[in-house]
This record gives structure tokens, C-alpha cells and sequence, in this order.
């Protein structure tokens, strides 16, 4: 007696599955950035601490500079890693927010460290060489307005995408500006290497960011 023969059957792809996927990649992500900012949290505290910056020294006015730069560069990527319709621009928008989250956890651990707030009596860009000539409209180099980040919340489909990598384009491109001057500076040496690492990974991301722009015809 001949078996029955079985005819495969092609899966269909239900689009609530897809948006299972979605919603567990966000779960995930947000995991993620949590992680990073707990390992940021144990490398600043490897930060040695017998000479400690000033409340007003270079080192305490990056930390407290780049953590703001961050946290708005971080709100970028998950917008575009949760929205994103380009593949590519998801998964960079979601590592960028992992990444600066980490970096985060270290600047704020360098600040407790060293006895200080998370906020100081200087000014943005203070620590700077050109101080505060690099803030244009009260916003630091590269960093979007309310008005931009507002058009980013509300975009949909291909022109956030174009638009997400048109903005963390000039985000790292002040971002670069910024860590240079603390190179520049000198001071600790862990903030130095920290800071260099930051800049590699920028220089990077802006690689990625710029030949994404350019296929999507950005």
C-alpha cells in the first residue's frame, strides 16, 4: 500500500507576526540599553580616583556636555530602530542607542566619583576652548532642535528614515567636535581613552550613516 504523499505547504507570513517581531526586538533593545548603562556604570568606576577634577574642569564639563548630547542621540536611535522601514537603519539606530546609553553610565560614574552633580555652575561648552561660541540657539554642536526632533517623532516610513540619518549625521558630526576638545585638553588618562573610543566608534558610525543616506538617495 502506496504512503499518501504530503504537498509542502508554502508559510504564511501573518503581519501580526511581524509586529510580534517588532515588539519583542523593542523588548529586547530596551533590555539591551539597560545592560549598557550598567557596564558603563562598572567601567567609570574603574576610573582611578586620587586626583579628582574639579567641579569646573574640562573633564567634568565633557561628562556633563556628552551625557546630554547622548541621552538626545540615544532618543534618535530608538526612534528609528522601533519605526525604521530600512533594515540597515534600524539596526544602526538601535547600536547607537546601546552604545551612547553605555557611555552614559560611564560619564555619570566618573562624575559621582569625583564628589560632583550631575550638573555644574558652568555653562554648556564652557570647558571648551571656543566655549560658549560653539552653542548656536542654546543647543550644543550637532544637536537637533525641538522643532527637528518633532518632525523625527512624527515621520513615517522612507522619509524617516532619510531624516533619522540626515540628523545623527550633523549629531555626530558635533558629537566629534566635542570629544575633541577634551582630547585636546588632556587631563585623566581613563577619560582620554574613553573618549578616543568615542570618537572611533563616531567616525565609524558616520561611515555607515553617510553610505546609508546615499542608497536611500538622502
Amino acid at each position: 500500500m502506496t504512503a499518501p504523499t504530503t504537498t509542502a505547504q508554502t508559510p504564511v507570513t501573518d503581519p501580526g507576526d511581524r509586529r510580534s517581531a517588532r515588539r519583542f526586538g523593542t523588548l529586547a533593545l530596551a533590555a539591551a540599553v539597560v545592560v549598557g548603562l550598567l557596564l558603563g556604570y562598572a567601567g567609570g568606576l574603574l576610573t582611578p580616583t586620587l586626583t579628582r577634577p574639579g567641579d569646573t574642569s574640562a573633564e567634568a564639563g565633557f561628562a556633563r556636555d556628552m551625557t546630554s548630547h547622548h541621552a538626545q542621540a540615544v532618543e534618535m536611535g530608538l526612534i528609528a530602530f522601533q519605526r525604521g522601514t530600512d533594515s540597515e537603519v534600524s539596526q544602526i539606530g538601535g547600536d547607537i542607542a546601546t552604545g551612547q546609553q553605555g557611555e552614559i553610565g560611564t560619564m555619570q560614574t566618573w562624575l559621582r566619583s569625583w564628589g560632583l552633580d550631575p550638573t555644574g555652575s558652568e555653562p554648556a561648552m564652557a570647558w571648551m576652548p571656543d566655549g560658549k561660541a560653539g552653542v548656536q540657539n542654546g543647543l550644543m554642536p550637532g544637536m537637533a532642535s525641538p522643532e527637528e526632533m518633532a518632525k523625527l517623532r512624527a515621520a513615517q516610513g522612507a522619509e524617516l528614515d532619510r531624516l533619522f540619518l540626515q540628523m545623527m549625521i550633523k549629531h555626530h558630526l558635533g558629537g566629534i567636535h566635542m570629544i575633541q576638545g577634551i582630547l585636546d585638553a588632556g587631563g585623566e588618562d581613563d577619560v582620554l581613552k574613553v573618549a578616543q573610543t568615542m570618537k572611533n566608534t563616531q567616525q565609524t558610525d558616520l561611515v555607515n550613516l553617510q553610505n546609508a543616506l546615499k542608497r536611500l538617495g538622502g
